[in-house]
């Protein structure tokens, strides 16, 4: 029967030319190397190496065999490897669901930094926070990104371990070109009638910080539509026809939206990793690590921040 050791004889010879070379390589005597390629050639039914006062170099039909060696061996190189990866980092595949915005700005980098680190697979199911808890709780993924209102926490439990990743303002988006866009700052007193972009989860962060703050000034919230779709979002808001509870980091500069703080202290909305605080595989704090460090360069820039909220203001100036 052919054996991993006669492969790794028969390449070594093949590479230095000599049997009394090749055993010295791979620290064997030569009656050892005899041996396995004896019992190579035996099994293949076919001589693979010729003796000369030159030396030993393989025949024709052993260069063709060394070739396919080679690949063979490489390849298993790659599995023992991935075996190797998969059993340090505790998981085959790795599943993981997030948010859009800033989840899909955050996680391909951390994905694509992971797999440099290890051969783990990676899935991602995108949800909206709650969704995401509810899968993790029930084995469905093993972490997520997810984010919540700072006044209004609604995942800190005990069997949750969250790690925060970045905090923003919550800012009212409303058009460039709008009445509301004019103004340095807003007052909810005065928006009683305005129309809101709503998530379709009354559990959603924002939704509920928009419902404290709109109930604390005697008005209702008017939603002109429940859509999770920040394309949708923008796409409505940029025309003028409604406004939407946001943070920086969430806006899509192409279009003509900016956005307002307010007179009412609306909070932070705070994007979290989150696990199991049980613990879990060596890959779920890979992960955490990473997002860390990535976090902390992906947050907008004061600068940016700035002109995403204070673009169209000038125009009072003009």
């Amino acid at each position: 029967m052919m054996n991993l050791q006669q492969l790794r004889v028969l390449l070594a010879v093949r590479q230095h030319g000599s049997l009394t070379s090749a055993a010295r390589v791979l620290q064997y005597g030569v009656p050892t190397v005899t041996h396995h390629l004896r019992g190579l050639e035996a099994h293949l039914g076919a001589m693979l190496v010729e003796r000369s006062r030159s030396g030993t170099r393989l025949t024709p039909i052993g260069d063709s065999f060394a070739e396919e060696a080679e690949a063979v061996l490489a390849r298993l190189d790659r599995a023992e490897q991935a075996v190797a990866d998969q059993r340090d980092a505790g998981l085959t595949t790795l599943r993981v669901g997030t948010f859009a915005s800033i989840g899909s700005r955050l996680l391909p980098a951390a994905i694509a930094a992971l797999q440099q680190r290890t051969s783990v697979r990676v899935e991602v199911v995108e949800a909206e926070p709650t969704e995401v808890v509810r899968l993790l709780r029930a084995g469905e993924v093993h972490a997520g990104l997810i984010y919540d209102a700072s006044a209004e926490p609604a995942f800190e439990a005990p069997d949750l371990a969250l790690e925060t990743l970045l905090s923003e303002p919550y800012r009212v988006m409303v058009a460039r070109e709008s009445e509301w866009a004019l103004r340095d700052t807003l007052d909810f007193a005065e928006l009683a009638s305005v129309a809101w972009l709503c998530s379709r989860s009354d559990d959603e962060a924002s939704d509920r910080v928009l419902r404290r703050v709109c109930r604390a000034m005697g008005h209702p919230v008017r939603a002109l539509m429940r859509t999770d779709d920040l394309y949708m979002i923008h796409g409505l808001v940029a025309e003028g026809l409604g406004c939407a509870l946001t943070t920086a980091a969430a806006v899509d500069a192409d279009f003509d939206v900016v956005l307002r703080p307010t007179v009412q202290d609306l909070g932070e909305r705070r994007v979290m990793f989150v696990s199991q605080r049980s613990g879990g595989p060596p890959v779920v704090r890979w992960l955490g690590e990473t997002l860390q460090r990535i976090a902390s360069q992906a947050v907008p820039s004061r600068q940016a921040a700035s002109r995403i909220c204070t673009a169209g203001s000038s125009r009072d100036a003009s």
